[in-house]
This record gives C-alpha cells, sequence and structure tokens, in this order.
C-alpha cells in the first residue's frame, strides 16, 4: 500500500468536533488503529475551540491525516492562542485537562509546532503492517 494525505477544514465550533470524528472514521474504517485516531482527533479538535483562536465566530480548525503501512501520522492545525498546550495530571476527579494525557498515552509519539499564530498538534499511531485499502 502506498502512503497517502488527506485534509479537510471544520468550523470552529462544538458541532465540528463530531464532524471531524467522522472523517477520520470514514477514512480509517477498516484500519486497527481506527478508535484511537477517532478520539485524538476529537480531542485535539477539542482543543483548538476551547483554547485557541480557532474557537471564535467565523474561525477553523484542519484536520489532517497522513497514512503509511506501518503508522498513521494526525495532525489538527489551529488558529493559534497565547499559551502552547501542555499535558497535566489533574486529580480522577477534575473535569478537564485530561486530553493531551490521552493522546499521549494512545500514541507513540505526539508534539506541537508552531507559535502563536497556528499551531499543530500531531500524534502518531502504530498500525503494525497494515493491508487495508482506502
Amino acid at each position: 500500500m502506498s502512503a497517502w494525505r488527506f485534509s479537510r477544514y471544520f468550523l470552529g465550533s462544538a458541532p465540528s468536533v463530531t464532524e471531524a470524528r467522522r472523517f477520520i472514521t470514514s477514512l480509517l474504517r477498516d484500519w486497527s488503529a481506527v478508535d484511537a485516531a477517532e478520539l485524538i482527533v476529537s480531542e485535539l479538535a477539542t482543543n483548538a475551540i476551547r483554547h485557541t483562536a480557532s474557537g471564535r465566530f467565523g474561525s477553523r480548525f484542519l484536520v489532517s491525516v497522513q497514512a503509511h503501512p506501518d503508522h498513521l501520522w494526525l495532525g489538527v492545525l489551529d488558529e493559534g492562542g497565547q499559551s502552547s498546550p501542555l499535558v497535566f495530571r489533574h486529580s480522577p476527579d477534575s473535569e478537564g485537562g485530561r486530553g493531551l494525557l490521552l493522546v499521549s498515552s494512545l500514541s507513540i509519539d505526539w508534539g506541537v509546532w508552531g507559535d502563536e499564530h497556528g499551531r499543530t498538534v500531531w500524534a502518531t499511531l502504530s498500525t503494525g503492517s497494515q493491508t487495508a485499502s482506502c
């Protein structure tokens, strides 16, 4: 299987997180990592609209997927903000702050590129030797 890439913009609103999840599951429905990919994109898209300029009226975020035979690369590009994403270790009773901890635990690697004008938060998932045709 050869590598491929798809990207799509979404409006910076809560309903768009559901749309982003559907985008991922439709692309990766035959992949073993589809559930982890859906959860990661959901967390990253939620963070984009909650913590960056992508959540302002009329703003947007971009979801990208790169598929390779042995791994997936997922990224969410936001419209920037004052602070950089961090992993917080909160108490089990806290309402938020666990998204990037979850992304970290599901992925083989993750990181952040960019600055206050726009950032891509990305994660890589291992798929072993994926044989699905997409």
